[in-house]
């Protein structure tokens, strides 16, 4: 069951995910609905946070792998996608229209244009890029500007959840012992993922452990 679990955790958050997109889209102006769609992308995040880890804790047996894990990557990138893109649908529709395009269409924008030149293709990964790449000529740079963009993302996530619970229906006090709580989760988490923070991909780390030895 264990080797299952990162997969599950996969699962969970494509599924939260929906959820959130169908409460951003619904015709309901209520701020009772910040409460839950802060929740969903919380919890959606944890299990970013960890089906990682249990993938690589619990692997499943060489020659036992199930097919369909053959694009376990792509599930990854599609459940990410959509719980960001759940979020900012959210932002957009019940929070404020302005500040909810501008931020996603810049990002956006920048995301595709990092993605062109790390990779050399859209929804790029380190195994998949194209030979003329910037992963392939310079890994160092590449590896900086991939981490770079992750900080940026996390900093909009922060401010977006913080933004989504202090305009919900929840009275001051409740939001600020939220707020202390999820600091302290974040800061364990940080500690935690320490290493995989690191990382842009475990494939990424083989790449790095090959240039490093033909350097020496």
């Amino acid at each position: 069951m264990k080797k299952y679990l990162a997969d599950i955790l996969t699962f969970t958050r494509i599924i939260l995910s929906i959820i959130l997109i169908v409460i951003a889209v619904i015709p309901n102006e209520s701020k009772d609905l910040n409460c839950i769609a802060f929740f969903l992308f919380v919890i959606g995040e944890l299990t970013d946070a960890f089906d990682g880890t249990c993938a690589t804790k619990w692997p499943f047996p060489k020659n036992k792998t199930p097919k369909y894990r053959k694009y376990a990557a792509v599930y990854d990138m599609l459940a990410d996608a959509l719980l960001a893109g759940g979020l900012a649908l959210f932002f957009i529709n019940k929070i404020n229209l302005v500040v909810g395009l501008v931020v996603g269409v810049v990002y956006s924008v920048v995301a595709i244009i990092i993605d062109l030149i790390v990779y050399g293709k859209l929804l790029g990964h380190p195994d998949t890029c194209t030979k003329n790449s910037l992963m392939k000529k310079n890994f160092d740079l590449a590896k900086t500007i991939i981490l770079t963009r992750r900080n940026v993302y996390l900093a909009l996530i922060f401010i977006a959840t913080t933004v989504t619970l202090y305009d919900s229906s929840w009275p001051l006090a409740v939001k600020i012992t939220i707020t202390v709580v999820a600091v302290a989760i974040c800061i364990a988490l940080w500690i935690f993922l320490a290493q995989r923070r690191h990382n842009i991909s475990r494939d990424a780390v083989d790449i790095e452990k090959k240039l490093s030895k033909k350097s020496k």
